[in-house]
């Protein structure tokens, strides 16, 4: 039977002389919890994990883009789509979306993930001609900033990164478009893999796993040890487990118990909770714009789990939550 290892992840001081640092960055751990298929987490001390998968826990994890991966990075979105949940439709042209853009890079942003897609529970696909007639002009207005190119087609990615955009972020983890996992492959182009249980129009139809936190977890491993088969470094593939992607609010919130877990794929993790349909229902906020303030509340609890990019709508919110709890949380010390 297959273990899984989840650290258990701190921060506080002094930190023991046994820790280890978590993918290389501040926190640490002196303990897992091992899950098993047949239910059981067992608590152990680290110096049972196996060498293997403990190197995957604590290494380093190298920068992307310019970006270190030892502290949190911000993602804005920017979704130029009539269509999209929360943001559909804010602009009239690319040039409106090319200064919210930079906006949010002056809020805090250090990323851009651009999409002209809406993924949205029920949202119908979009040809690529149309995805790119949305996306290519405002990456290429946007020049010099850190994009990210948000779809599931190599077409669009290849018109995204001739525009100027330099990671794919797909949310069906490579399986809608057999294409796209050979172009990242073979241009050694960061790449973010996501798991999500059918496409956006069926997905939150009767999602059932066996053990969500597990077979999210051997999803994007799979999806990792593929990409890196074909010649893609390990370091520059992130995994991201898809929050509210063919998953129920209690299947969401044991993927947010449980998210330490992904560090043990050895990639840089990103969590993407800005808005979503279970923070409006537990926060009581039925509209998306009203639910900055949960949606800061879990991705700071995703931080404190380690993850190293948070992709947010709210970014000055964002922002300014993260530097007062980071000096909260170092209590006035130089150094996390």
């Amino acid at each position: 039977m297959r273990d899984y290892y989840r650290p258990l992840v701190r921060s506080d001081f002094p930190r023991p002389d046994t820790a280890l640092s978590l993918a290389g960055g501040p926190r640490w751990f002196t303990h897992v919890a091992r899950h098993r298929r047949d239910g059981s987490v067992t608590r152990l001390a680290a110096t049972e994990v196996p060498p293997e998968a403990l190197a995957r826990l604590t290494a380093r994890r190298p920068s992307l883009l310019g970006l270190p991966m030892d502290r949190a990075q911000i993602m804005g979105i920017l979704n130029v789509t009539p269509d999209s949940f929360s943001d559909g439709g804010s602009d009239r042209n690319a040039a409106e979306a090319a200064l919210r853009g930079r906006r949010l890079i002056k809020e805090g942003a250090d990323i851009l993930d651009i999409g002209g897609e809406s993924t949205r529970p029920g949202a119908p696909e979009v040809p690529s001609g149309e995805e790119i007639a949305r996306t290519e002009p405002v990456i290429r207005a946007l020049a010099g900033v850190p994009i990210s190119i948000d779809t599931r087609k190599a077409k669009v990615a290849r018109a995204a990164v001739r525009a100027g955009a330099s990671i794919v972020n797909d949310v069906s983890g490579l399986t809608h478009d057999p294409e796209l996992a050979g172009y990242c492959a073979e241009n050694g182009l960061p790449v973010c893999v996501m798991h999500s249980q059918g496409d956006p129009e069926t997905m939150q139809d009767d999602p059932v796993y066996e053990d969500v936190l597990l077979d999210v977890y051997d999803f994007l491993e799979r999806q990792v040890d593929m990409l890196e088969a074909r010649g893609l470094a390990r370091g520059k593939i992130i995994v991201d487990p898809g929050i509210g992607f063919g998953k129920t609010q209690a299947h969401n919130l044991a993927l947010l118990n449980g998210l330490s877990l992904f560090h043990g794929i050895g990639c840089p993790v990103l969590l993407g909770v800005s808005r979503k349909g279970f923070i409006g229902r537990i926060g009581r906020a039925p509209e998306p714009a009203s639910r900055a303030p949960g949606s800061i509340a879990v991705a700071l609890a995703g931080i404190a789990q380690g993850i190293q990019i948070i992709r947010v709508h709210d970014v000055a919110a964002t922002r300014q939550a993260l530097a007062l709890w980071q000096a909260v949380e170092q209590g006035g010390k130089d150094d996390a």
